[in-house]
């Protein structure tokens, strides 16, 4: 595992991190099987865990608390993310401060996660929504820098909507966050546009999260894939968004170089960017952990490929199905 800087936390953490939404709000999760997956991973030398309240209304926090019990002597880096009030995800234009994240609601919600996971303090707490029109009114942040002095979590992070890295080019230009959370992947390489200069002229953290889009860029989804009653990926691939999203990752295939996945592909081009810190993948099965972290040791994609890669960007607008 090779390790980066997370900005300026100086936090050296593992470039392939864990995201741990799946195992906690999506169909088809084994609380033991999690366990397993999350300990192999601590094994191999991943160091940076990345949750959310809003994952299983605190379940996932509980599951990291207790990895973090069980690895005393070891540094994992924790991050969390408070959901905002009106519970609408993602951030809609109108929603104000004060239907996000008024102080209260803020403290409130700090310190719900703190007591979901048995921890004393977060390495990281981050807003789950954000608006940069949000910097107007300065209460929250305000009240996350009172959290902060007081020891609760010891940095300050924004979690951006899908396909809007536009929307945090303020807040990070502010010099009042640490870490920025974003989608970046092969399709979506929109933040190199703006949002990843003004993190390397604010020596902020990036976070690269959805690095398989949700699933099209493991190649494993067809245009007839369904998933269990009650998992949101049904509400997420509707046909509008499933058909071109699977015509785009089997436009990909044919560049997959020999004995390498579509994953490793994916993972390996995220890494070529020096602005991300750490990619959080979600793994739920110890065979997911042990192939995303092994991308890490294997290095870069040739730089051929990473041009053929490139040409497959695809700029999206958010829609009502795109959450």
């Amino acid at each position: 595992m090779k390790y980066r800087k997370l900005g300026r936390t100086n936090w050296d953490i593992s470039e392939i991190g864990y995201g741990m939404w799946g195992m906690a709000g999506w169909t088809g999760s084994d609380d033991a099987e999690s366990a397993r997956s999350l300990q192999l991973a601590v094994d191999m030398g991943c160091t940076f865990f990345d949750t959310a309240w809003g994952y299983g209304n605190g379940k996932s926090e509980r599951i990291l608390g207790d990895l973090i019990r069980a690895n005393k002597d070891k540094k994992l880096y924790t991050a969390t993310k408070m959901p905002p009030k009106n519970f609408k995800w993602p951030s809609r234009r109108e929603f104000t401060l004060n239907d996000c994240f008024p102080p209260d609601h803020i403290q409130r919600y700090v310190e719900k996660s703190l007591y979901n996971a048995g921890l004393d303090s977060f390495d990281l707490m981050q807003f789950h929504t954000w608006e940069d029109s949000w910097l107007e009114d300065d209460r929250g942040i305000k009240k996350m820098m009172e959290l902060k002095e007081q020891g609760l979590f010891h940095s300050i992070g924004i979690s951006l909507n899908r396909w809007e890295p536009w929307n945090g080019v303020k807040a990070v230009k502010s010099g009042l966050i640490d870490v920025v959370q974003v989608i970046y992947n092969i399709f979506d390489q929109n933040p190199r546009d703006e949002l990843f200069p003004a993190c390397r002229e604010m020596n902020v953290g990036v976070i690269a999260r959805v690095p398989f889009d949700e699933g099209s860029l493991t190649g494993t989804l067809t245009k007839e894939t369904r998933w269990p009653e009650g998992d949101w990926r049904n509400t997420y691939y509707v046909p509008e968004n499933l058909i071109p999203s699977v015509e785009h990752a089997d436009a990909l295939k044919p560049l997959i170089p020999n004995g390498i996945s579509m994953s490793e592909m994916a993972l390996r081009f995220i890494l070529a960017e020096p602005t991300v810190s750490t990619i959080i993948p979600g793994m739920r099965k110890t065979e997911h952990t042990k192939n995303n972290l092994n991308a890490s040791d294997a290095g870069l994609l040739d730089p051929d490929l990473m041009k053929e890669l490139e040409k497959h960007r695809w700029d999206r607008e958010p829609q009502k199905w795109s959450q």
